[in-house]
């Protein structure tokens, strides 16, 4: 058994669970024998009429009334049983937790042996792979785990863990017996190739897997009975299309060069059992799923589906947004390419600006809710004179409004550049934003242009309120920022995610997703990665730093700014210190 799933000896006081019908109680200890015997694996198994056990592990001090948690290393272990008649159905399953002495909480992802027992398990081949020399430290162990939070006080808990990705000694499929499957959902996002790339090149190199399928246009792919060539059609229609593409290192060789995807992609809902479905009837065992939150969204209900069934299949999935708003993990693939596309936009807005009297270049960037690409290729610039992000509400008119600081800064330095994140501002067009209310196939807002609008805007008070002649150039880099390679930082990142999540797959590794967490790559649940989306925090120094950067005023009281920092939500689940919380864990494998 895992070490983080030791037994622990038991606490004497009586829960008050323990006559409630959905709880059972065990003492697990060398004392006392359990009238209840738990498998030494912690698998989810049948009983009865009942359609899953699961195993809840941790402190119940606060269901005792203890508010704060206990910090003792006693607790009592409890075994949750799923009695509901919605178990069956493939919702997003409770999240997998071990907790340990010190505050220590490892946010685990699920694993085959979860809900099939007794699967066999195969040395790794990177032991004999001449491309590798491995030693035993090359191999990740079982109890490896990286922080979420990286900064902490001396006496705070040790809060949210990870599992850290990478190989394992021992691996839960065979080499010959893997049928994988890629496929990509949603908006374009430099490097996406090359995650394709490096997942066949991965599997083919390291694991010596030979089938591998592209699943062309995305989850609908899976199901039409067309089979195509590159010839891509987009998204999650490539999975009921049954459109594929055969793939292998000879056929990915040089996409890492292109922008865009081979296989395709597209937008909108999908049939979880049509999809399924598909898997079964193919023998497919691994999916790979490429794509932001409502793609990750959409993987979790499929692997929900998939363990419903029985079937030994892995999920995994790579987050991907342009906007860099998946949280948890510390970036995006593509963000740093996308920022560095930024500048060319940003430069020749300057270069325009400077070069007439009272110049002002006007950059639009991408981020509907987030303002990361705007806020970071502001930073790298040192060029522009106002960032404007959808975090940080602006006004126009009056004192210490955006038309008072153009003017200041025009007097001041003769011209001006101001980059503008799509999402910015959207409160100010409300009134004539009929299209607020309609949605595009992903169900996001469809925004009018609020460069356009804001450019109109400007023109419109100098000329015909300071009556002040001004040249305004509107620049929009919008799909420009996407549409290309990856650069050579976001290669090597793409790499480290593919390779790491074809190590967790083949490790039996399920329902999960790669991701960076603090400079370390990790196994990261999908209800982790859905749950919320990552914001720029204008409390934070990093906004500090743009505000010096440019010089340009908050726009905000300092009333305000408190009252938009209370509104953040916490980016720690679970670091609250608190080990009396209910938890869930159905099983830990021993690799």
């Amino acid at each position: 058994m895992d070490s983080l799933l030791a037994p622990r000896s038991t606490s004497s006081f009586s829960s008050p669970l323990n006559n409630n019908k959905n709880y059972y109680y065990c003492n697990i200890n060398s004392e006392n024998k359990s009238s209840f015997s738990v498998p030494s694996s912690f698998r989810i198994f049948n009983l009865r009429k009942f359609s899953t056990v699961s195993f809840g592990y941790g402190c119940d001090c606060r269901l005792m009334g203890r508010s704060s948690g206990c910090s003792k290393i006693d607790c009592l272990t409890r075994v949750t049983m799923d009695f509901s008649a919605s178990a069956a159905s493939p919702e997003i399953a409770k999240p997998k937790i071990v907790t340990g002495p010190g505050g220590y909480v490892l946010e685990d992802v699920p694993h085959l042996s979860d809900y099939i027992p007794d699967l066999p398990t195969y040395p790794n081949p990177l032991q004999d792979n001449p491309a590798y020399s491995v030693v035993k430290q090359y191999f990740v162990h079982v109890d490896d785990t990286v922080p979420q939070k990286i900064v902490v006080h001396k006496d705070s808990p040790r809060g949210t863990h990870f599992r850290r990705a990478g190989p394992r000694q021992k691996v839960y499929f065979d080499s010959d017996e893997v049928h994988a499957c890629i496929v990509t959902c949603g908006g374009l996002c430099p490097g996406l190739n090359t995650v394709i790339r490096e997942i066949v090149c991965g599997l083919n190199h390291m694991y010596g897997v030979k089938k591998v399928l592209g699943i062309d246009g995305g989850y609908r792919g899976f199901y039409a009975k067309k089979t195509v060539h590159l010839d891509p059609k987009g998204g999650y229609r490539g999975f009921y299309a049954k459109n594929t593409v055969h793939l292998d290192p000879n056929v990915v060789n040089d996409i890492h060069k292109r922008g865009g995807t081979i296989l395709g992609t597209s937008r909108g809902g999908h049939d979880t059992t049509k999809i399924v479905d598909s898997i079964q009837d193919r023998g497919i065992n691994q999916v790979y799923i490429i794509g932001g939150d409502g793609t990750q969204r959409g993987a979790a209900v499929i692997f929900e589906e998939v363990r419903r069934r029985g079937l030994k299949v892995s999920v995994a999935g790579i987050p991907k947004t342009i906007d860099n708003d998946i949280p948890v993990i510390d970036k995006s693939f593509g963000f740093d390419t996308a920022v560095e596309e930024a500048q060319r936009a940003i430069n020749a807005a300057h270069v325009e600006a400077e070069s007439i009297e009272n110049g002002i270049g006007l950059v639009k960037l991408m981020g509907r809710y987030s303002g990361f690409i705007a806020m970071y290729a502001t930073l790298a610039s040192r060029d522009v004179d106002c960032c404007l992000i959808p975090e940080s509400p602006f006004f126009l008119e009056g004192a210490g409004g955006l038309f008072e600081y153009i003017e200041k800064r025009l007097k001041e330095n003769g011209h001006m550049v101001i980059v503008i994140a799509e999402g910015a501002g959207q409160e100010l067009l409300s009134e004539s934003m009929k299209s607020m209310t309609q949605k595009d196939a992903s169900g996001n807002k469809l925004l009018q242009d609020v460069g356009l609008w804001i450019s109109q805007r400007i023109k419109d008070y100098f000329s015909k309120q300071r009556k002040m002649p001004i040249n305004l150039k509107y620049i929009d880099p919008t799909y420009m920022i996407r549409a290309i390679p990856s650069n050579a930082s976001d290669n090597v990142y793409c790499t480290l995610l593919a390779q790491s999540v074809v190590h967790g797959a083949m490790a039996g590794y399920t329902g999960f997703t790669s991701g960076l967490v603090n400079g370390r790559q990790t196994y990261i649940p999908f209800n982790r990665i859905i749950e919320k989306q990552n914001h720029v925090v204008i409390t934070d120094r990093m906004w500090a730093r743009l505000l010096s950067s440019t010089n340009q005023p908050s726009f905000l009281s300092a009333k305000d700014v408190e009252e938009k920092g209370d509104e953040e939500p916490s980016n720690q689940l679970l670091d609250n210190g608190n080990c009396g919380q209910e938890t869930f864990v159905s099983n830990e494998v021993t690799n």
